[in-house]
C-alpha cells in the first residue's frame, strides 16, 4: 500500500515555494482558517493565539491520554483512574500567560489527593525564564504599569498582572545585584577605576568601573545611599578591597570630582593615590554660571589649556580665572578648584592615545546613561530598588563593553604607575 509522505527542506525560496504548493494541495486544513478571516475578520495575531491555544490543549489531552488512556463513553481504561472533564487554566508563556481548558483526571476511590497532575501542564508552569524576560522588557523602557500594552491584545489571552511584574521583577534584578556584588577581581590586574554617582529620586547610586592591562572593562560594584557622600564612597571601595583589589597596587582613578568620594580614596587606597578630575564635569560646573555669550570662548580656551604641558596649562587657567573673577567670581572659583587634579594625566605624562578615555568618567556615565534610558518612566524609588535596577542594567550593558581606546599603549601607563609606586604605601582602613 502507497503512502503519501511529504518532505519539506530548508533551502530558501525553493523550501517556502514547495510549502505553498503542499498547503494548496492540502487545503482542507486551512479551510477553517480561511472561513475564520473571511467570515469574522479575525486579525492575524488573534488567528495565530487561537491556533495557538488549540494547539497547546491538544498537548494537554495528549498528554493526559498517556496517563490514563482515551476517553471512552461509560469506560474506564484504567481501573483507578477516570477522566473528569476540564477546568479553566493558565499555561504560562514567555510574556504573557495564555487562557487554556485543562483536562482533568481523578483517582477513584477514598484518598487526600484525588486529582492526578498532567506531565505536560506541570512541565508548561516551571518556567524559571519569565522574571528575566519580564527584567528585560522593563529595562528597555517600559513600566510595571504599561507592561500590558507591550504585549499584542489578542483574544483569550490573559496579561500578567502589575504586582507579578513586580514582583517577578524584584526577583531578577535582586539576582543581578547579588552576582554583581559576589565578583572578585583578586586575577585582574586593573590599572584604572571609574567612579562616578547618579542620582534616583532622593537616591543616588555610585557606581565603580575597572580597566585591565588588556583594555577589558569590568563593573566592579555598587553601593546605594541618600547621597553621593562620604560614607556611601567609602563602603564602595572598601568593598573592592574586600573583593580582591589590592589597595597597595598603585592605579589611576578617575572621579567627578566630588570632595567626599576623594576623602573615601585617600582614606582606602592612600593619599598619593593619582586621581584625574573627570574634564567634562569641569566644563560643566564653570559653564553654567556664565552666560551664554561667555561659554564658547571660555570652554575654547580651558581646551587648549589641557593639551598643554602641566605648568603651563595651570597657569593660563589661573589667567582664565583672573579674567573672570571680577563678572563671575563663581564661574572663576569653580574654575580652579580641584585644578591640580584636571591636569593628573599631563603630569604623569601618559601618551596622548589614553587621553581622550582617561580625561573624563564618561565610560562610567554611558552605562549611567543606559540607565536613564531604561528606567525613565519609574516615578517612585523605593529604597534598594536603584541600586537593584541599576545591577541589571550595568550587567545588560557590559554584554556591548568593547576595549578603551588607546588600549594597546596601557602598557606604558602601567610602566607609568609602577616607577612612580612609592616605596611603601600605607592605606587608612
Amino acid at each position: 500500500m502507497r503512502r503519501n509522505y511529504h518532505t519539506i527542506d530548508k533551502q530558501g525560496k525553493v523550501g517556502e515555494h514547495k510549502l505553498t504548493e503542499f498547503l494548496v494541495r492540502n487545503g482542507q486544513a486551512l479551510l477553517p482558517m480561511l472561513e475564520l478571516i473571511e467570515q469574522s475578520r479575525m486579525a492575524i495575531d488573534q488567528l495565530i493565539d487561537v491556533m495557538g491555544r488549540a494547539s497547546v490543549e491538544a498537548v494537554l489531552e495528549l498528554s493526559a491520554r498517556q496517563v490514563a488512556g482515551a476517553p471512552q463513553q461509560g469506560k474506564a481504561r484504567h481501573a483507578d483512574l477516570v477522566w473528569h472533564g476540564t477546568q479553566p487554566s493558565c499555561v504560562r508563556l514567555r510574556e504573557r500567560q495564555l487562557k487554556v481548558n485543562k483536562p482533568r483526571l481523578r483517582r477513584k476511590g477514598r484518598g487526600a489527593n484525588k486529582e492526578v497532575p498532567i506531565p505536560a501542564y506541570a512541565a508548561m508552569q516551571q518556567d524559571a525564564a519569565t522574571g528575566e524576560r519580564m527584567l528585560e522588557i522593563l529595562l528597555s523602557g517600559v513600566s510595571t504599569r504599561r507592561y500590558q500594552r507591550v504585549i499584542p491584545e489578542m483574544a483569550g489571552t490573559v496579561g500578567v498582572s502589575k504586582s507579578t511584574v513586580s514582583r517577578e521583577t524584584v526577583e531578577a534584578s535582586a539576582t543581578a545585584l547579588k552576582q554583581l556584588m559576589e565578583r572578585r577581581f583578586d586575577e585582574v590586574e586593573l590599572l584604572i577605576v571609574y567612579i562616578d554617582g547618579m542620582r534616583f529620586g532622593d537616591q543616588c547610586v555610585l557606581a565603580a568601573v575597572g580597566v585591565d592591562v588588556q583594555g577589558r572593562k569590568h563593573v566592579l560594584g555598587l553601593r546605594e545611599g541618600a547621597t553621593e557622600n562620604g560614607e556611601a564612597a567609602k563602603d564602595l571601595l572598601k568593598h573592592l578591597v574586600e573583593h580582591g583589589i589590592d589597595p597597595q597596587r598603585r592605579r589611576l582613578f578617575v572621579i567627578d570630582g566630588s570632595k567626599a568620594l576623594r576623602a573615601a580614596i585617600n582614606a582606602v587606597f592612600g593619599a598619593d593615590t593619582p586621581v584625574q578630575r573627570c574634564r567634562n564635569h569641569k566644563l560643566r560646573n564653570v559653564l553654567g554660571r556664565l552666560p551664554r555669550d561667555q561659554q564658547g570662548q571660555t570652554a575654547s580656551l580651558m581646551r587648549a589649556a589641557w593639551r598643554m604641558n602641566p605648568k603651563d596649562g595651570m597657569a593660563k587657567f589661573r589667567q582664565i580665572a583672573s579674567w573672570l573673577e571680577q563678572d563671575y567670581p563663581d564661574a572663576a572659583a569653580a574654575l580652579l578648584e580641584g585644578l591640580e587634579e584636571c591636569f593628573t594625566i599631563n603630569r604623569l605624562d601618559i601618551p596622548r592615545s589614553l587621553h581622550r578615555c582617561l580625561a573624563t568618567s564618561n565610560l562610567v556615565d554611558n552605562p549611567h546613561s543606559g540607565v536613564r534610558s531604561r528606567t525613565r518612566r519609574v516615578c517612585r524609588w523605593r529604597p534598594g530598588m536603584p541600586e537593584r535596577w541599576s545591577a541589571a542594567a550595568f550587567l545588560e550593558g557590559e554584554k556591548s563593553f568593547r576595549k578603551i581606546m588607546g588600549f594597546r599603549d596601557l602598557w606604558a601607563l602601567k610602566a607609568i604607575l609602577d616607577g612612580s609606586q612609592p616605596a611603601t604605601r600605607q592605606a587608612v582602613a
